[in-house]
């Protein structure tokens, strides 16, 4: 019987050992752990050249900061890596006619976005894309609008464009999740503002913007003439089973022909070193002003990061379903582990990111006491919002289990 999941399906990428052994792993080999079970393996990523890791070389801190995960790739990707790898020829590539119908199709089943292969501009990374759209829209001494506390070249990008930043905060609600403040947003936009910098789902925060906040958002920028920017690169990480991705550039056809959707196979199946990233422009004319501020300084996609995005697309979707169930159980220790203590952790809905207040610590700077407690996490400043920090739970549920502790240990010592 043909399983339900596209198992069969790598048979695609080739018929060679390598491929085979990727099918049994995937359909529960691996030592017999099953798919899940690989989660669990604690992969040794010192001395591999990982800036994850690197920081801390030399110390027991347990690195829980950058957005990268500690899970090796979908065994579909790795075995069409190790196909591309053999044949190898490392040249100029191009996106393979595959790829570009694979992303069409997963764009208008999981965004809602029916688009032709026009629209996508291939990038070499999704910060590269914001910092486009920043250089794309308006002129030197505009302004972009954006809300924080926000994933850090959002706060960056619109300096080094020579464009004015105007950030206002995100509402805290009373259940502890974020949303816009809608009268600050008001009053922060001028007649400069020409582009709007919007992240759903948010990082560091990790809101799911409904239909309605969208809509909202929408006609914001409708009525202010903005164009948006929006970076769904976390789109693939939903975790909380009431909530449901919606892209902004589906709601309608005027609200695409102003927006620019940046994404990326890279957090959800952990591929960012492979520098694949592409941005959605249904319009013409606004896709025709970002390619030109990317001649002369964006370079190509390399060959590998077009072979691990096809697989990654076409045939990653078991392994992505075990890894959401996988996240779920991480997000879950975190709020157990820190409950009761001064640390207030956002509700989570999407991304392997928990944002945590750790104000009332009066710590100073929590992410300098952290390491010194050996958990290394990323400093709330950098989002725009000291005192806080973040943690990324996309690692084995052992090493998040000390990590925790060490943390729990370092806040009940301090309050």
């Amino acid at each position: 019987m043909k399983p339900a999941l596209p198992f069969v399906d790598l048979v695609a990428v080739g018929d060679n050992e390598a491929r085979a052994g990727a099918i049994t792993a995937v359909r529960g080999g691996l030592g017999g752990r099953g798919v899940g079970g690989i989660f669990d393996e604690a992969v040794d990523r010192r001395e591999t050249d990982s800036v994850k890791w690197d920081r801390y070389r030399g110390t027991d801190i347990i690195p829980l900061w950058v957005a990268d995960m500690d899970f090796r790739a979908p065994p579909a990707v790795l075995a069409a890596l190790t196909e591309r790898v053999r044949h190898g020829v490392f040249g100029y590539g191009n996106a393979s006619k595959a790829l570009r119908e694979t992303i069409l199709e997963h764009l208008a089943r999981n965004h809602g976005l029916h688009v032709d292969s026009d629209a996508l501009v291939w990038l070499p990374g999704l910060v590269t894309g914001i910092n486009l759209a920043c250089r794309a829209v308006g002129e030197s001494g505009d302004e972009v609008l954006t809300a924080t506390p926000v994933y850090p070249p959002f706060l960056s990008a619109p300096g080094l464009s020579g464009r004015g930043l105007r950030a206002v905060p995100l509402a805290r609600r009373p259940d502890g999740s974020y949303g816009w403040d809608w009268e600050a947003m008001e009053r922060a936009v001028t007649p400069a503002t020409r582009l709007l910098l919007f992240c759903n789902p948010h990082n560091p925060v990790g809101r799911v913007y409904d239909r309605e906040e969208l809509l909202r958002l929408a006609a914001f920028c409708v009525r202010h003439d903005l164009v948006l920017c929006a970076d769904e690169i976390h789109a693939g990480l939903i975790l909380d089973p009431a909530r449901t991705h919606v892209s902004i550039a589906g709601l309608a056809p005027d609200i695409a022909a102003r927006t620019i959707t940046l994404l990326a196979p890279s957090k959800t199946f952990n591929l960012p070193g492979l520098g694949f990233s592409f941005a959605v422009i249904p319009d013409a004319s606004l896709r025709t002003r970002f390619r030109a501020a990317m001649k002369g300084i964006v370079p190509d996609v390399n060959v590998l990061g077009y072979t691990a995005a096809l697989a990654a697309y076409r045939d990653g979707e078991a392994w992505r379903q075990e890894l959401l169930a996988y996240l779920r159980g991480n997000r879950d220790r975190v709020v157990r582990a820190l409950h009761g203590t001064a640390l207030e952790v956002a509700p989570v809905e999407a991304t392997y990111l928990a944002w945590i207040d750790a104000r009332a610590l009066g710590l100073g700077n929590p992410q300098r006491a952290f390491e010194k407690a050996g958990v290394g996490l990323s400093d709330g400043a950098d989002f725009g919002a000291p005192g806080f920090v973040r943690l990324n739970f996309g690692c084995p549920s052992g090493r998040l289990e000390e990590a925790l502790a060490r943390l729990r240990k370092a806040a009940q010592a301090a309050a």
